[in-house]
């Protein structure tokens, strides 16, 4: 979720020092740094539900991680650092404590303030990443879930439908919206 912007160009690390001193959050998208908005407490359930299913049933050398931790990546030569809802990365390389760099999974749990971030610029920004073999939407409203899988071309994919589930081809996983959108 976005919110402020800082006009100012700023360097990778002073934006690195800042946030490592900061309380609110900020993502860096070359150079400009935008600060976060708050999540609900729908919005963090669902979060929670995700990652907690999800997490339960990862095989080694897979691990998850939620809102606190950065993806970075570069487009252009320029650096992004985002804070996806959830990443799933089953790369060693992966060994920083504060980002995850060769995401093989991304989720986003939408909300109002940042859900065309969410679908456009963060959609093409994400679908750069070699690594990365799904990315998924989440409506806070209703029961559904879009799928973009680069194994057919970033298309989009709908799963919708309290009965329904969301297929994770990269982890090998389905997940029931009923359990996304528990205690909802």
């Amino acid at each position: 979720m976005q919110a402020a912007v800082q006009s100012d160009y700023v360097p990778v690390a002073e934006y690195l020092a800042a946030e490592e001193a900061s309380d609110v959050r900020h993502e860096y998208l070359g150079g400009l740094v935008y600060a976060m908005a708050a999540e609900t407490r729908v919005h963090n359930t669902i979060a929670l539900n995700l990652a907690t299913f999800i997490r339960q049933r990862l095989k080694v050398p897979c691990k998850l991680y939620m809102s606190g931790i950065r993806v970075n990546f570069q487009v252009r030569h320029d650096d992004y650092y985002y804070y996806p809802d959830v990443v799933v990365t089953c790369d060693t390389r992966d060994n920083d404590n504060r980002f995850v760099r060769y995401p093989k999974l991304i989720i986003e749990v939408l909300s109002e303030s940042a859900e065309r971030v969410d679908r456009r610029e963060k959609f093409f920004a994400y679908t750069t990443i070699e690594s990365l073999e799904e990315y998924v939407l989440i409506p806070q409203a209703t029961a559904e879930a879009a799928v973009f899988r680069r194994a057919n071309g970033w298309r989009l994919e709908k799963a919708g439908g309290a009965e329904a589930s969301l297929a994770l081809d990269s982890l090998q996983l389905k997940l029931p919206l009923a359990v996304v959108y528990e205690g909802i």
